[in-house]
């Protein structure tokens, strides 16, 4: 489509996170949603009054997609449905942006980045973190040789626990992948995105501690990981870590993301928005450490819960529509942060390191 064209937008699954990608695309501008799909109807109900017109509604993906009515879909359904839900947007030749994780198995994983090897049409694994302001600009910073040779990366997300969802089908790995899959592969993405290397070999240990323990749904009681350190290998030599806890939700600062070379080491704090720069300077001499803010326009902070970030990453994908832009993130990329974490929910269960290789990548 050209570069002017009005985007028809579908949005597939409308609950919390649609909700977001729905205030995002309006405040891009340069579109209109005009189809919606859910099988809950008080969902849909939610998302129309969200969009604040009358759209077009409908049961489920393959409905929406016959529909004729749409150019580009958001893909935000529960993460268990995703391949089935892809299937019929590809076959009517939809740019898709399709929520994290791509999948939940790597079966399932790695047949989505098979279909869309040859897909002619726009498909991108939504990962926020990249498109956070200050991320960007300290990710750009790193590669510029910032730190000098980058040596370890650090990650920390102390946050809140899971939120509700329709069905409560978030508490149970069977259908989120797993929380190291659900919640992590954003950072798993962001340590290769990073790192600029493919990871060899994982390390988790984590467990259910604190959260959801007296909760029970038909009987069952949650199974997903509330707190882990996982440390990743990577083939060029960089070690990089992850710190979650998800009942941290006092913490001043949610993440908090470390990168150290042979010359430096560079912080960027969230929500803070602040970069700081700590050249080394030898035993005992004064530190010279550097720190700046890195603003992110308010009505995007406003947009949603991610800092900005899904503003920006709409206004990226909108310009790959266009064939203005790449993609930035592909399934590829969606397809080997599933496989990290689903390596790292093996390796918390096995209580085992973990290669990549046992996963065929």
């Amino acid at each position: 489509m050209g570069s002017t064209d009005t985007i028809r937008w579908g949005i597939v699954g409308t609950g919390m996170m649609a909700l977001e990608h729905v205030a995002n695309i309006q405040l891009l501008g340069g579109g209109s949603i005009t189809a919606i799909a859910d099988p809950v109807p008080a969902c849909l109900d939610r998302a129309e009054k969200a969009i604040g017109h009358a759209v077009a509604r409908f049961p489920d993906a393959a409905a929406l997609a016959a529909s004729g009515l749409c150019d580009a879909v958001v893909v935000a359904s529960p993460n268990f449905t995703h391949r089935a839900v892809l299937g019929p947007l590809m076959d009517a030749g939809l740019h898709i942006l399709c929520e994290k994780p791509l999948a939940t198995t790597l079966e399932d994983a790695k047949a989505v980045a098979a279909s869309v090897a040859g897909y002619d049409k726009t498909f991108w694994t939504a990962m926020e973190y990249r498109f956070m302001p200050p991320v960007s600009e300290f990710v750009s910073h790193i590669h510029a040789g910032k730190v000098g040779t980058l040596q370890m990366l650090s990650i920390r997300e102390h946050r809140f626990p899971f939120l509700v969802k329709v069905g409560d089908w978030n508490r149970f790995s069977v259908n989120s992948g797993g929380t190291m899959v659900e919640k992590c592969c954003h950072f798993f993405d962001l340590m290769r995105h990073i790192v600029q290397a493919e990871p060899v070999r994982v390390y988790c240990s984590g467990a259910m501690d604190v959260n959801h323990k007296d909760e029970r749904y038909d009987g069952k009681t949650p199974d997903i990981i509330d707190n882990s350190y996982t440390v990743v290998d990577f083939a060029n030599g960089v070690r990089a870590m992850l710190d979650l806890c998800m009942f941290a939700d006092g913490a001043e600062q949610q993440e908090e993301i470390l990168a150290t070379g042979d010359k430096a080491r560079l912080d960027v704090l969230i929500p803070a928005g602040d970069i700081i720069h700590s050249p080394r300077v030898g035993f005992m001499n004064p530190k010279q450490a550097t720190r700046w803010h890195v603003e992110t326009p308010p009505d995007a902070l406003a947009a949603g819960q991610h800092h900005g970030s899904t503003f920006f990453q709409h206004r990226h994908f909108a310009a790959a529509v266009r064939g203005n832009g790449p993609v930035i993130v592909t399934a590829d990329d969606g397809l080997r942060a599933v496989a990290i974490g689903l390596a790292a929910e093996i390796s918390a269960k096995e209580h085992r390191a973990v290669t990549m290789a046992e996963l065929g990548l």
